[in-house]
């Protein structure tokens, strides 16, 4: 499944460098008019692109580790809440609780206090909610610059 992910989150990426050169390509000679309107919409197809690829890339993980949960010997509790942590950490580790949306695989101690399993999740949704909100920026003055243009 991880395998999955990484090919989602790889095509995700390839499909934002592709829109990030239409981009450039607005400043060369040629370049389709009226040009601001072309830049933002594909900025905002870049910005898109971005954030789905980092989005999904944090998708599969949070995936993979749900589905290391419960699947054979030594799985109980999640893996990824006991690896690459030191013992003081993991006693009394009771359950896990993961999110989607926000991203998020949380380990959580008979004591009710919690760890996360993977701290690069905090930067995936912060990447992805900025680029989220730069794309939809970006298509909403296309939009306007396009309407205020059409008016004049």
């Amino acid at each position: 499944m991880l395998l999955v992910g990484l090919g989602i989150s790889a095509a995700c990426a390839i499909g934002a460098l592709i829109a990030l050169a239409g981009a450039l390509a607005v400043a060369f000679p040629g370049r389709p008019q009226p040009w601001p309107v072309h830049l933002m919409q594909r900025s905002a197809g870049a910005a898109a692109a971005a954030a789905a690829a980092i989005y999904s890339l944090g998708f599969f993980a949070v995936m993979d580790s749900e589905l290391e949960f419960n699947d054979g010997a030594n799985s109980v509790p999640a893996p990824a809440c006991r690896e690459d942590f030191d013992q003081s950490t993991v006693q009394g580790l009771s359950h896990h609780r993961s999110s989607y949306l926000p991203l998020r695989f949380d380990c959580v101690r008979a004591d009710g206090t919690t760890y996360s399993a993977d701290s690069s999740y905090t930067w995936m949704n912060r990447a992805t909610l900025t680029l989220t909100l730069s794309a939809t920026a970006l298509a909403v003055g296309a939009t306007h610059y396009r309407t205020r243009q059409e008016t004049r």
